[in-house]
């Protein structure tokens, strides 16, 4: 392949496929890390999806031996480094990209195929579901370039894993096995690395077969109960199966299990 056909590859690979959004980030000879244009093209990518009820998942992944290894540190000394004002504006894309992305009304799949580092861990905090391959790494590593957090991990990361651990990892810069954040709730599953795609298209299909307006109002239900006291977290689940109740989607499903059918949902 010619340099000039390399060039031409976008840097996120947007797919529609089986019922999901894939996003692949592709800068492999920097190890996915993050610029303005792959910020761009995950934007651009929820943007195909987000009103079409027949995508009922987006999986995020990266091309190469990273999953994304932070921000393009290059970029940050040579482009943000020149005047301290640009850094506020490239923070403020990486924070409206990655909050756009944990709020995007369908679940959210994290594919993690290699190193997942500062940045790449912050994508990974966004994310609903987190499947990782057996040699991934995940690590905060701010602290090993004397940066600080920048896209939320010293708030999302203690929220996921309690304190404590997430201190460690947020002091020490370590990069730890996949395998070891299992327990702690960081990952949900981790397979070989060759079954890694494979058991992302498999926990596809099971959403695939699933309302959208359920996956939707159930994972609002939950991001939104996280900031609420139960009581009140309670009452907001009570009105929303109220108001589910008015759906054609739970109707199918009561009518669908009372003739012994699979539902046939529309995500209304």
């Amino acid at each position: 392949m010619s340099e000039a056909m390399v060039a031409a590859e976008p840097v996120v690979v947007s797919e529609i496929r089986d019922g999901a959004l894939w996003l692949r980030l592709n800068r492999p000879e920097a190890m996915n890390s993050l610029i303005p244009a792959v910020l761009d093209g995950i934007e651009e990518g929820l943007d195909r999806v987000e009103h079409d009820p027949d995508v009922k998942a987006v999986v995020l992944t990266g091309t190469g031996r990273a999953f994304c290894a932070g921000a393009d540190l290059k970029f940050v000394r040579s482009q943000v480094g020149e005047d301290p004002a640009n850094m506020r504006g490239f923070l403020d894309q990486v924070i409206g990209t990655l909050n756009r992305l944990e709020a995007f009304p369908r679940p959210v799949i994290a594919a993690v195929n290699g190193m997942a580092l500062a940045g790449g861990l912050e994508l990974v905090l966004c994310c609903d579901l987190v499947i990782a391959a057996r040699s991934a790494k995940l690590g905060d590593a701010h602290a090993n370039y004397g940066l600080l957090p920048g896209g939320g991990s010293s708030v999302r990361l203690p929220r996921k894993i309690g304190p404590t651990r997430a201190k460690y990892m947020l002091y020490t810069g370590e990069f730890i096995p996949a395998e070891q954040l299992v327990d702690c709730g960081l990952v949900n599953e981790v397979v070989d690395d060759d079954d890694l795609i494979p058991a992302a298209e498999r926990l596809i299909a099971k959403l695939a077969v699933k309302s959208s307006l359920v996956l939707r109002r159930m994972k609002a239900l939950v991001d939104d109960g996280l900031e609420q006291p139960s009581d009140t977290a309670l009452r907001l689940e009570l009105l929303a199966s109220e108001l589910h109740a008015t759906s054609h989607d739970m109707s199918e499903g009561l009518t669908a299990f009372q003739e012994k059918r699979k539902p046939r949902f529309i995500g209304r």
